[in-house]
């Protein structure tokens, strides 16, 4: 009997998965370290380029780092090269005069101006200090720190603590458009004054603003509650009525006034008299009547020449001239000192608070910032 055939055998099918989709890689890794290098490049830079430009400047024989380690970070730049050995570095104060406000590296106009003379003091080729002063004046505080500094500068005799006085180095003021009270203040302490015919000068007086804004709480409804260890201890406050200011606080008031005030004429009259001693003949001396005019009104530099309240009229390049004239030279590079910003100056702003990085709205016009309770060298038209 034949064998029936087996019907062939049938394999499974081979099903082959389909191909896993390859993992996307992460480019958070390559913008991470794009950005790293971006700013190690930076630092790079910025290190290479502060080892060139000393380099470069020792090699010329100018100091571009003061020896000093701490304060503003200075940068010798030349104004006018005339190929001399001799330097002239001007200083300009330009602005209200304030020892609060500070700069991206938190240092206000004291620290920088006394920074800048102390450079200057501590060059050897440098023989004179020009002051730019284009200033309606400031805080009493700031404007008489920056006189003393002055005065200090041109001093060669010891301080009242008995440090070495500096070499003696002159300092002389140029006037640009407005050089009033505080302004006036720290150029009345400067060996020579020169001021234009139109410059807007004097201004010698003393003002304390302050705001009364009782009237407006009894409109809206706010009643102030004062509690206070002494009569005194609410002065100057704008809550009260005016009738409720005792007599004896408004003469108090007034006395501190009339103190500080007695301070500027002081300080006008001994600074002249001292620039006059050394100017003799070639300056100008108070006239007798100028306290007359120390009322708080503003001059002309025409009128400011004759009482005595500056020197000479003339413009910057005047104000060079008589630089080389009292120096007794007869060329000297004209240089100034700029502050220097590095990425430590960056680094340092993450740790500041944000109250000296606020944005600003430039609308165009500077208004003054008067605080309440503080006495002002200011012009105030």
């Amino acid at each position: 009997m034949d064998a029936t055939p087996l019907p062939p055998t049938l394999s499974p099918p081979i099903i082959t998965p389909p191909t896993p989709p390859k993992p996307r890689q992460s480019r958070g890794w390559m913008i991470t370290a794009i950005i790293l290098a971006v700013l190690l490049g930076f630092a790079s830079l910025v290190i290479l380029g502060q080892f060139v430009t000393r380099t470069m400047s020792f090699n010329h024989s100018f100091k571009t780092a003061s020896a000093r380690e701490v304060g503003p970070k200075l940068e010798e730049c030349i104004l006018e090269d005339n190929d001399s050995p001799n330097k002239i570095a001007v200083i300009t104060v330009d602005g209200i005069i304030s020892g609060h406000d500070a700069d991206e590296a938190g240092y206000n106009l004291v620290d920088i101006i006394q920074a800048q003379l102390d450079r200057a003091s501590d060059d050897k080729r440098v023989k004179a200090v020009i002051l730019k002063v284009d200033s309606p004046g400031g805080e009493v505080l700031a404007s008489d720190e920056i006189y003393k500094a002055i005065r200090e500068f041109e001093s060669d005799e010891p301080d009242e603590h008995g440090k070495p006085g500096r070499k003696g180095k002159p300092v002389i003021c140029s006037m640009g458009s407005l050089a009033a009270s505080g302004g006036y203040y720290i150029s009345s302490g400067c060996r020579w004054i020169v001021a234009n015919d139109l410059t807007i000068t004097g201004s010698i007086g003393v003002i304390m603003h302050g705001w009364n804004y009782r009237g407006l709480m009894d409109k809206v409804g706010i009643a102030p509650m004062t509690f206070k260890s002494g009569k005194y201890k609410d002065m100057l406050s704008g809550e009260r009525e005016p009738s409720e200011i005792p007599p004896e606080e408004r003469e108090m008031v007034q006395g501190l006034i009339n103190e500080t005030y007695g301070k500027f004429t002081n300080v006008v009259a001994e600074g002249r008299s001292a620039a006059h001693a050394l100017n003799q003949k070639e300056g100008a001396a108070l006239a007798d009547d100028w306290m007359e005019y120390a009322d708080g009104r503003v001059v002309s530099g025409s009128q400011a020449l004759d009482l005595g309240l500056v020197d000479e009229l003339g413009d910057f390049d005047d104000t060079v001239d008589r630089t080389l004239e009292i120096t007794q030279l007869k060329s000297a590079n004209l240089i100034e000192y700029r502050e220097r910003y590095d990425l430590s100056n960056l680094l340092s702003m993450f740790g500041q608070s944000g109250k000296a990085h606020d944005l600003k709205l430039d609308l165009g016009v500077e208004a003054p910032k008067l605080q309440a309770g503080l006495m002002y060298f200011l012009y105030q038209p």
